[in-house]
């Protein structure tokens, strides 16, 4: 969705036809989105995950173009839901105008090494979340990223799951991060 979002603003952009100068995306959009963006004078704004509230700050900014990681994009000039045929057919234009195949322009920007695991848990049990081990682990992880990533941990809004998402430049480090947070959130 990002790789989407990301071919679809430059292409708009260039046309005259992007509103609100950039695209709107969800917390979950990649980094490597963000920069990219940045490069063409766009902006990314982020709203919380799902297509509602994409829409809700597509609304607000004056943006016509939204979407999730997952792909749900929305292009506000034609529908206010997310339409896989409708961004298909971007997508196809975009090839058209460049007569390149998609796996040659498909790969818009480098994304930045992201890691998301899901742990589920008994909410009879307590919320993982205001557990204090729970808090150091993302505190730790925090401080070990020591802003060359980012962290985001957050409850599922569908299902008993605790997602831990962490991101940033050195992999090996975010993959550690992550672990130890979610062995805390399995702790508690």
């Amino acid at each position: 969705g990002d790789q989407i979002l990301a071919l679809i603003a430059k292409s708009w952009s260039k046309n005259g036809k992007l509103k609100g100068e950039g695209v709107v995306g969800t917390v979950m959009s990649n980094a490597g989105l963000d920069h990219y963006l940045q490069s063409l004078d766009l902006k990314l704004a982020r709203a919380p995950v799902g297509d509602r509230y994409v829409l809700e700050e597509m609304k607000k900014g004056g943006f016509n173009v939204g979407g999730e990681q997952s792909g749900h994009i929305i292009l506000s000039d034609v529908s206010t839901t997310g339409d896989g045929l409708v961004a298909a057919l971007q997508v196809l234009a975009v090839l058209a105008e460049r007569q390149r195949p998609l796996s040659e322009v498909g790969r818009v920007f480098t994304p930045l090494p992201q890691i998301l695991k899901s742990v589920r848990f008994d909410a009879r049990s307590g919320q993982p979340l205001d557990n204090a081990t729970v808090k150091a682990a993302i505190a730790s992880g925090e401080a070990a990223l020591n802003g060359k990533g980012r962290l985001l941990i957050r409850k599922s809004g569908t299902e008993p799951l605790i997602r831990v998402m962490g991101e940033g430049e050195d992999e090996a480090l975010v993959a550690r991060v992550v672990s130890d947070i979610v062995a805390a959130v399995q702790a508690a």
